[in-house]
């Protein structure tokens, strides 16, 4: 097992598509980090370029000490799992299973069979071994696949969306599969995806791409609680944050819905790190409350949707020239054309510099120690 290194590592295609850009990047040995963002983000190019699959325009990869930006991918130490599984249609599953280690490990017959038994057994396929992928059910090819790369013992497992071609209920059941076999293997994990869902709830630490560029690696909580940019703070979280336009007068965030007073050392907190007084005020669905009409602190709006989710409602509401989105629990008595008051707590506010995006309120010296430990801990 080792760990993985990606330093100023960029994929330019011709003269003007640049698909990832100066990433940098360091995955502890046996670390589950996912990398997430939208269609196009670069997150897929990251994975190939580290399987060997696309050529690096610029920078270095590593895996444990050793440099392999021109290292053959059969030759890498790593096992891929791949969205469409990627299994032979006419190999049994046993096959399938041993095929890698009977081309590549050298390794005898005998030892080849007990490492492909040992692996169906923990993705319990133990049964299925002599079936061909055509009689086995979706869930239990992504067991296949992932058996697969179980046996090779590698370095690394990189796993391209192997959950999507699931449905909900055994996709949810998989996550908690993938779990428990990295955690028992401690087997560093490089894991792509554009489901948030399954990014927080299976990584030790998140990557969000957009446009091949990096807007934040944290953990899981990190990136919830402390987003970097409107980017991350939409992304993350369902559903999205809600934004609202806003000036800082004095101690009170003014805009066209909403005029929220602040406490002195919250508002001087915004001024000392903002020097534009165009921000935007970002507060999550779930932290809205609905208000009394003597909150100085409320926001007149009209419920236009209201959306059941199980225990949970949405509730879709209009101020005066903004859309947003509370998350309540429970069974809620409203209906849609109903005028309410809702407000929330100064301790779930966030703030961002409209003409950049980025978040205000996480502090510039605490970003910088945390690289400068990073930079520590590499050397």
């Amino acid at each position: 097992m080792s760990g993985i290194r990606l330093e100023g590592v960029r994929k330019r295609y011709g003269d003007s598509i640049v698909a990832v850009d100066d990433f940098d990047l360091t995955i502890e040995n046996g670390e589950f980090v996912t990398v997430v963002g939208p269609s196009g983000s670069g997150k897929s190019t990251v994975l190939r370029m580290i399987a060997g699959l696309e050529t690096i325009t610029d920078g270095t990869i590593s895996i444990g000490d050793r440099r392999i930006n021109d290292v053959q991918p059969q030759d890498r130490d790593i096992a891929m799992v791949f969205q469409n599984y990627a299994l032979y249609p006419h190999m049994s599953v046993e096959d399938n299973m041993s095929y890698g280690l009977k081309l590549n490990s050298g390794r005898s017959d005998e030892e080849i069979e007990e490492r492909v038994r040992e692996a169906a057994e923990m993705m319990g396929i133990e049964d299925q071994l002599d079936k061909k992928p055509s009689e086995l059910s979706g869930g239990q090819q992504q067991r296949v696949a992932t058996g697969r790369a179980i046996v090779r013992d590698p370095a690394a497992f990189l796993m391209d969306e192997p959950l999507s071609n699931l449905d909900a209920k055994l996709r949810a059941h998989m996550r908690t599969e993938l779990q428990r076999i990295q955690e028992e293997l401690e087997t560093t994990t490089v894991y792509v995806t554009h489901d948030q869902e399954e990014a927080m709830t299976m990584s030790d630490r998140v990557v969000i791409l957009n446009h091949g560029e990096v807007q934040q690696v944290g953990t899981p909580r990190e990136v919830f609680t402390e987003p970097r940019n409107t980017f991350v703070a939409e992304f993350i979280g369902s559903p999205s944050m809600n934004f609202f336009d806003v000036r800082l007068r004095d101690s009170t965030l003014v805009g066209h819905d909403i005029a929220y007073s602040l406490s002195r050392e919250f508002a001087d907190r915004i001024a000392d790190r903002s020097a534009n007084e165009d921000l935007i005020l970002g507060i999550r669905p779930e932290h809205m409350t609905f208000a009394g009409t003597d909150d100085r602190n409320d926001i007149d709006a009209v419920l236009e949707v209201r959306e059941p989710v199980g225990d949970d409602n949405y509730l879709y509401l209009r101020s005066r020239e903004t859309e947003f989105t509370m998350r309540v629990l429970g069974q809620v008595d409203y209906e849609e054309g109903d005028e309410l008051q809702v407000s929330f707590d100064e301790s779930d506010v966030h703030v961002f510099d409209r003409a950049t995006g980025e978040n205000v309120l996480v502090t510039r010296n605490a970003v910088s120690a945390a690289r400068a430990e990073t930079t520590r801990q590499d050397a």
